[in-house]
């Protein structure tokens, strides 16, 4: 029997249960969660699947800091443990690498009194950073584990080494959800298929010059899902969200893939598998060209050269920038739209996208068949929660 809420589908059109508009690390969670649960969903995207921000090149799966513990750092935590798994069982079953290594990260302490909070964080991860008999760890040390990986100079009051950090190469990650797509049983592809139209209250869409009837739509289009959003939500005084761009270095470097990243004052060096390391990044909130990269970029590089000896004369043989998305509350935009229902917001990851995906996807279709997810949402992910935020005056 069809459901109440099921598409109508008029002559010359398809139809399908889900709708996912976007093809980044949000969308393609999504259409594999999707395809485990069996419901006939089309993926479309604008571009070329992965094509967006999601690839990128550093990879940095970074903790909160294990202070003032909240719901929004137990779930951070909670989907940076999970993550571990579900890319197992991605890689069992496509036979591909997602370059993933829970490494840790090195956090240089350049002043005496940051090594006194450190200390204190010591104990708050104790307390937080636990996950049944599993323990990460937060340890204040005298000297780096592996000399010159930072320079000792860069850590003149010690450094912090954490155990929960780890780190995936996002074009290998990506290649890996597209590969089980493409052999999926429930979930069709469109690529370089724009959205013209979208009346989430018909359930009709213009993609690709089809018209697609669905039952629930995820928006998951990166940045571009800010406007699409603007447009459905009266009231907002305030854009959504909005793109910041970052920029990033891919070098050829002789360092061990076990090494742990390094982050210092908004600095990453993320050590990859097959003799890479990649630099980064930027945030951009104002900029001229989206896919450029310049001296802020060349700055960077610099700085990663001063720190890390291993990678004075290492080669750069990529530079990337792109665009991310950033709520306007800064958190992932998640939950169903509470004007019009059938809409499901899935975007907004920002920094953290690759941490958090495969959970926020899980959510977001959990909502799209109407089932209980096995954990909860922060509040401040909610939708309803940005929304809240952009229809104050400032």
């Amino acid at each position: 029997m069809e459901k109440a809420d099921s598409p109508q589908q008029a002559p010359g059109q398809s139809s399908c249960d889900l709708l996912i508009v976007g093809g980044g690390i949000m969308g393609l969670w999504a259409a594999v969660h999707a395809e485990r649960r069996g419901m006939s969903t089309l993926l479309a995207d604008a571009g070329s699947l992965g094509g967006g921000a999601s690839g990128g090149l550093l990879g940095a799966l970074m903790p909160h800091m294990p202070d003032q513990w909240s719901e929004k750092k137990q779930f951070q935590f909670d989907a940076l443990v999970s993550l571990e798994t579900e890319i197992a069982t991605l890689e069992a079953e496509t036979g591909l690498s997602a370059g993933y290594n829970r490494s840790g990260r090195l956090i240089p302490l350049p002043k005496p009194h940051l090594k006194r909070i450190a200390r204190g964080h010591s104990g708050d991860a104790e307390r937080h950073w636990r996950a049944g008999e599993r323990h990460f760890h937060w340890h204040v040390l005298d000297r780096a584990p592996v000399g010159g990986w930072p320079d000792a100079s860069a850590g003149e009051s010690g450094f912090v080494h954490d155990t929960l950090a780890a780190r995936v190469a996002p074009r290998s990650l990506i290649s890996a959800l597209i590969a089980l797509l493409r052999r999926a049983k429930h979930v069709r592809i469109m690529e370089h298929a724009a959205v013209a139209a979208l009346d989430p209250d018909r359930g009709t869409a213009e993609i690709g010059g089809e018209t697609i009837a669905f039952s629930r739509c995820i928006l998951a289009a990166g940045h571009q899902s800010f406007p699409l959003l603007q447009e459905l939500t009266p009231g907002a005084k305030r854009p959504l969200g909005q793109p910041v761009k970052g920029q990033a270095a891919l070098l050829r470097a002789d360092v061990d893939p076990a090494l742990p990243t390094i982050f210092l004052d908004g600095l990453y060096l993320v050590a990859h598998e097959g003799g890479y390391a990649a630099i980064g990044s930027t945030s951009e909130n104002r900029f001229d060209d989206p896919g450029s990269t310049d001296a802020q970029l060349d700055a960077l590089i610099e700085a990663a050269r001063a720190i890390a000896p291993a990678l004075r004369n290492a080669p750069v043989i990529e530079r990337w920038a792109g665009l991310r998305p950033k709520a306007i509350d800064r958190d992932p935009m998640i939950g169903r739209h509470p004007v019009h229902p059938r809409l499901i917001a899935l975007t907004g990851g920002f920094k953290v996208s690759f941490g958090l995906a495969h959970r926020l996807a899980e959510a977001a279709i959990c909502i799209a068949g109407d089932t209980d997810c096995e954990f909860s949402l922060p509040e401040s992910f909610a939708i309803s929660s940005h929304i809240a935020v952009a229809s104050c005056q400032t």
